[in-house]
């Protein structure tokens, strides 16, 4: 019976990566009244959720989320469940759901949680770098897309007076920068000064931080620099991030 089941380990020095949706989270986030265009405490849910899958991964170097999804990547040299690709899937899957279930009052506090959520998750090799950072780059540039439609949206619904409908024929065909025009013609926000996690999403890493410690032969405070995980909400499709941060994911071309 045991010759059925089928291992699909993945290939060794690449980088797996396991990204998890959130299934049906438009009728999720009806149901659950989440604040429009961008709920602040549905972000820092998925924040703390994938912050609870790196503590119980190490070997995972980096998360990036928006909206209802997160990215989680390992490292190249990762030898968690034998590189076995629906062992770790699931896991990250399960962890993050339920964590979602347990922390849920930490953020919405009294609003009760009607039903439980569900993620789903698929795992992606990527062989080198820089065709790891496109594919980082790809889900930036699609939170940034996705947000300012939102912003834009929902500000002609709840401040401009237009139905769902309305708005939708209204952005139909527009660009970017007719976005940020009737954002700031109509309404006098000027997108640029949006809160930077809706306009970039969340990254989390293990970055370098300096502790102070005492040296027990001779007493003296000396400082050292740990690894520890970072939550910011920074721009990661130009090269300035990776130069300041190169310990945030191993390169495994080098």
């Amino acid at each position: 019976v045991k010759s059925f089941e089928v291992i699909e380990s993945q290939l060794p020095n690449t980088y797996m990566v396991v990204r998890l949706d959130g299934r049906c989270f438009h009728k999720f986030t009806q149901e659950h009244n989440y604040q429009k265009p961008n709920d602040e405490r549905a972000l820092k849910l998925m924040s703390k959720c994938a912050f609870r899958c790196m503590e119980e991964f190490p070997e995972c170097c980096f998360a990036y989320g928006e909206s209802d999804e997160y990215s989680f990547v390992m490292r190249p040299d990762a030898k968690v469940f034998s590189r076995r690709k629906d062992k770790i899937t699931t896991t990250f899957a399960s962890l993050f759901s339920s964590s979602f279930v347990f922390y849920w009052k930490e953020f919405f506090g009294d609003v009760p949680l009607q039903y439980a959520p569900i993620f789903d998750g698929r795992m992606v090799i990527y062989p080198t770098f820089r065709i790891l950072r496109d594919y980082l780059s790809w889900r930036q540039v699609d939170c940034h897309i996705n947000n300012l439609y939102n912003t834009s949206f929902w500000m002609l619904v709840l401040r401009g007076g237009l139905s769902t409908k309305e708005a939708e024929e209204r952005l139909r065909g527009t660009t970017s920068e007719d976005k940020n025009e009737i954002l700031f013609s109509q309404f006098q926000l000027n997108y640029n000064n949006e809160p930077e996690m809706f306009k970039k999403g969340t990254t989390i890493y293990r970055g370098f931080v300096e502790v102070q410690h005492v040296d027990r032969r001779t007493g003296e405070t000396r400082s050292k620099q740990k690894k520890k995980l970072k939550i910011t909400h920074e721009d990661i499709i130009s090269d300035s991030f990776w130069k300041e941060h190169p310990e945030a994911i191993p390169d495994n071309t080098k």
